[in-house]
C-alpha cells in the first residue's frame, strides 16, 4: 500500500528523515528488511536526522542533562534529559548495536534496576516501568534480568479489568496505556501464555472502550495529536498500540479510526496539534514538582512527517488485517 505520490516523495526523500523513511518503507509499502531502501532509511539512522542531533549532544557517560546540571537525575527535569530522550531515541529507531546507545540503556538499566528501583518494578508506576521496558526492548535488551523482571511485574499490576493506572486504583484507565505498549514490543515467537493473557485482557479494556469512552464526557487532550507522547495517551497511541497487536479488524476500532481519517489535512497530511504537557485544566489532576520543558521534533500546527507516517502505518496494517475490505488509505 502506498501513500499519494506527493505524500511518499514529501517522506522518503532526501530531505525527510531517515527513521521515517525507513517506518514508510517498511510499515506502509510492506517492503522486507532486505529490501535495499528500508536498509539505507536503517542504517542512516543515528547519522544523520532527529536521532543524530540528539546523540549528539549526548555526555559521555551515556546521559543528557539540563543546562546547568550534572546528568545525574535521569527523569527530571521533564522532558530533556535522560529517559526522555531515550523513550525518542527508540522510537525513532536507533539500537544497541551503535555504542552511544549501549551507554544510555547500561547507565538506565544500572540505575533503575537496583533494589527498590523503577525498573525493577518493586516501586515502580506503570507510567515509568512500561515506558522503560518499551525504550529497552526496542533497543535490544529484552532478555536482560531486569527487563524480564519487570515484565513480571507488568503482569503482576494489571488491573482485573484489563487496564493499568498510574495512581493507586482498583481499576484501569486508557492514561495507563504503558503496560501494553510494552508487552507489544515483545516478538511473538518469545511471548509465553502469561503474555498473551494479559495482551488479550489489556486490548479487550481498550476496545471494549473503543478507545476514547471513559468517565461522563469526553476529555480534549486525547483528540488531539502528539509527539513525544512520553506517557499522555491520544487515540493514535491506542491505533498504533492495537493496529501492532494484530486487533486491526476489530470493529470497535471503527470510531477512532473514522477520527484518524477526518484528521487528515487536504494535501494527504496530518499534522500535530500540540506540543505535552496538554492537558485539559478541568481533569487530570496532574501536578507538575519542578519546571517542565516541552520537547519537539516538529512544530505542531504544520504538516507533521511523523504523524503522517504513524497514521499511514495505522491505516495500512488495518487494511493488512482486513485483507484490502478498509477503506485506502
Amino acid at each position: 500500500m502506498a501513500a499519494a505520490a506527493s505524500v511518499r516523495r514529501w517522506l522518503t526523500g532526501a530531505e525527510s528523515d531517515p527513521s521515517v523513511r525507513a517506518r514508510y518503507w517498511s510499515e506502509v509499502e510492506g517492503l522486507p528488511s532486505s529490501d535495499a531502501r528500508v536498509r539505507r532509511a536503517r542504517q542512516a539512522i543515528g547519522r544523520d536526522g532527529w536521532a543524530a542531533r540528539l546523540l549528539s549532544v549526548q555526555f559521555k557517560g551515556g546521559q543528557w542533562a539540563a543546562q546547568g546540571t550534572s546528568g545525574r537525575e535521569l527523569y527530571r527535569p521533564k522532558y530533556v534529559v535522560t529517559n526522555w530522550v531515550a523513550i525518542v531515541l527508540a522510537d525513532l529507531g536507533v539500537t544497541r548495536s551503535d555504542p552511544r546507545v549501549r551507554k544510555t540503556a547500561e547507565l538506565i538499566l544500572d540505575r533503575w534496576g537496583r533494589p527498590g528501583g523503577d525498573l525493577s518494578g518493586r516501586t515502580g508506576e506503570i507510567c515509568v516501568t512500561g515506558n522503560a521496558v518499551r525504550t529497552l526492548v526496542r533497543f535490544g535488551y529484552l532478555d536482560h534480568p531486569t527487563v524480564q523482571r519487570s515484565i513480571s511485574w507488568i503482569l503482576r499490576t494489571q488491573k482485573s479489568d484489563g487496564g493499568w493506572h498510574c495512581f493507586r486504583s482498583r481499576s484501569g484507565t486508557l492514561d495507563g496505556w504503558e503496560g501494553l505498549a510494552a508487552l507489544a514490543e515483545i516478538p511473538e515467537a518469545s511471548r509465553d501464555a502469561a503474555v498473551r493473557r494479559s495482551i488479550e485482557r489489556g486490548a479487550e479494556f481498550y476496545l471494549r472502550r473503543r478507545l476514547m469512552t471513559e468517565g461522563a464526557s469526553r476529555y480534549p487532550p486525547w483528540f488531539r495529536l502528539h509527539y513525544p507522547n512520553h506517557y499522555y495517551y491520544d487515540l493514535l497511541v491506542g491505533l498504533r498500540i492495537l493496529t501492532r497487536l494484530g486487533y486491526g479488524g476489530d470493529r470497535r476500532l471503527g470510531p477512532a479510526l473514522r477520527w484518524l481519517r477526518e484528521k487528515r489535512r487536504p494535501d494527504g497530511t496530518w499534522e500535530l496539534d500540540a506540543d505535552h504537557p496538554d492537558l485539559d485544566p478541568d481533569r487530570g489532576g496532574y501536578r507538575f514538582p519542578g519546571p517542565v520543558f516541552p520537547f519537539r521534533l516538529e512544530p505542531p500546527q504544520a504538516p507533521s512527517r511523523w504523524a503522517t507516517v504513524e497514521a499511514l502505518s495505522v491505516l495500512a496494517r488495518v487494511e493488512a488485517t482486513t485483507g484490502g475490505r478498509s477503506r485506502s488509505v
